[in-house]
């Protein structure tokens, strides 16, 4: 029998790596045919990202699924790049070659008649990969781990860009963006596209997703048909909406403070069902000093039960957030006593885990897409607080398009106004309250997102189309 091998092309953020493996999963589950290579990036500054690839190592020897870590490259010089997004992207970029040696002695050392290559599948920023496909002479495909409204807007960058007679952040009127049934106001969009270096390394992007023979991405047809029936035209390549694609069992497995996730495993177990408010940002996500008082107030305020993973603003633009080690520092005089029977502020826990909690009875989100989907199939109410990436978009579309979502804040973003205590508490009230149109939508649309991926699903027969385009490739 035929055996065939996908090469997958990873970005090194955390949000980007998780669904490509669990994609991997996936693609290897519905058909024992295939075997995934998975190309890492490595680096020092993200020890999260090096222990979930250590960790998944160790137990995916017995599948056939593995990772091989490209060398080291010098990084870029800080006068080629403005943002960490720029120097992502050219970090990215000079891997090229590695990623063109390893698919070549892939291709001479483990490949023959009985086992061929017949793809190479690309994460959205790693785009300059297709070079290395075409050098090749392999199908290349994106992987796009984000909304179908989103992927409508990064298509649609060429053609607005020779319509702009000024730059997007000075922009006074609202966009037109065909995945989009409302236009958008330019304050939704990524702050990356607002900055000089950021809109050319999207506009880059978004040009080079038409050079591939597809674009796979983490969505369900039902979930956003309006945006994917946008993209779907002659001009784009096959889109294969495969989602949702979920790492179910979340960092419990890999994350080396298990007793930390057990103890808060065990405080929800003692609160009734569907009663507490769930708090999380994110692996970026932090707040200044001021705005996390003012979400304590809040908190207090609707006298709910929560739970808050609070985390410290990182020491540098290219750190994640770690986890406070003094909270009364940052918090009003009192409040951990005041709210000791009814609230519990942990560091990071498994989002995953805590969101398949009978307990928990809404989430206030920065609206990550990974997050959403979680949210989404757990039948779980999201309040949305937007903080950074395409995160503004996300929740515009989760309340103004979709009506899956209550709003606290759409352009919460760094350097933003405080969101009030008033803000918070309306919001909590409002996210918790039991007759709410948008917790019966969340509950309708977990049981389709179930539904796309089982035989006969939506979800189920795109995959089946992309495995029949890559087999008879």
């Amino acid at each position: 029998m035929t055996k065939f091998e996908v090469v997958f092309m990873s970005h090194p953020g955390i949000g980007h790596l998780v669904p490509l493996v669990e994609f991997a999963h996936h693609l290897i589950n519905h058909d024992p045919r295939f075997s995934v290579t998975i190309l890492i990036i490595t680096m020092p500054e993200r020890p999260i990202l090096n222990t979930y690839v250590q960790s998944h190592a160790a137990t995916l020897a017995s599948t056939n699924i593995r990772f091989i870590h490209l060398p080291t490259v010098d990084p870029p010089s800080p006068d080629q790049f403005e943002s960490p997004f720029g120097y992502g992207c050219l970090l990215i970029e000079k891997h090229r070659p590695h990623v063109k040696q390893a698919i070549t002695n892939l291709m001479k050392t483990e490949l023959d008649s009985d086992r061929r290559l017949v793809g190479i599948i690309t994460d959205m920023f790693c785009t300059s990969m297709i070079d290395v496909a075409k050098e090749l002479d392999i199908p290349c495909y994106v992987f796009f781990p984000s909304t179908a409204t989103f992927l409508g807007f990064m298509l649609h960058l060429p053609i607005l860009d020779t319509q702009l007679t000024t730059e997007l952040a000075k922009l006074d009127t609202d966009l037109v963006i065909p995945s989009f049934a409302n236009p958008v106001s330019p304050s939704l969009l990524p702050s990356i596209a607002l900055e000089k270096e950021g809109y050319s390394w999207f506009l880059y992007h978004g040009r080079r997703y038409f050079e591939t023979t597809g674009i796979i991405i983490n969505t369900v047809h039902e979930l956003e048909p309006y945006a994917l029936n946008s993209v779907t035209t002659s001009q784009v390549p096959q889109i294969y909406p495969i989602g949702p694609i979920l790492d179910l069992v979340g960092p419990s497995q890999w994350h080396p403070n298990q007793a930390h996730d057990e103890s808060v495993m065990k405080w929800l177990d003692d609160q009734p069902p569907s009663t507490v408010v769930f708090l999380s940002f994110g692996s970026k996500g932090s707040f200044s000093e001021s705005q996390v008082r003012e979400i304590a107030l809040g908190l207090e305020q609707a006298g709910v039960r929560f739970v808050w993973v609070l985390r410290e603003q990182p020491k540098d633009q290219f750190s994640l957030s770690d986890d406070y080690t003094n909270l009364e520092k940052v918090l009003p005089n009192g409040f951990l006593e005041r709210t000791a029977g009814i609230g519990l502020i942990c560091g990071w826990v498994s989002q995953v885990q805590i969101l398949s909690h009978k307990a928990i009875g809404g989430f206030i989100s920065h609206c990550g897409w990974n997050s959403i989907l979680e949210s989404l199939w757990h039948g779980i109410p999201i309040a949305t607080w937007p903080i950074y990436a395409e995160q503004q978009m996300n929740a515009f579309e989760m309340v103004k398009e979709l009506g899956l979502a209550i709003e606290i804040r759409l352009d919460y973003r760094e350097g933003s106004d405080l969101v009030s205590a008033k803000e918070v508490e309306r919001g909590i009230k409002h996210l918790m309250n039991y007759d709410n149109e948008v917790r019966q939508k969340v509950k309708e649309m977990s049981k389709k997102c179930r539904v796309a991926k089982m035989e006969n699903g939506s979800s189920y027969a795109s995959l089946g189309a992309l495995i029949e385009k890559l087999v008879n490739s």
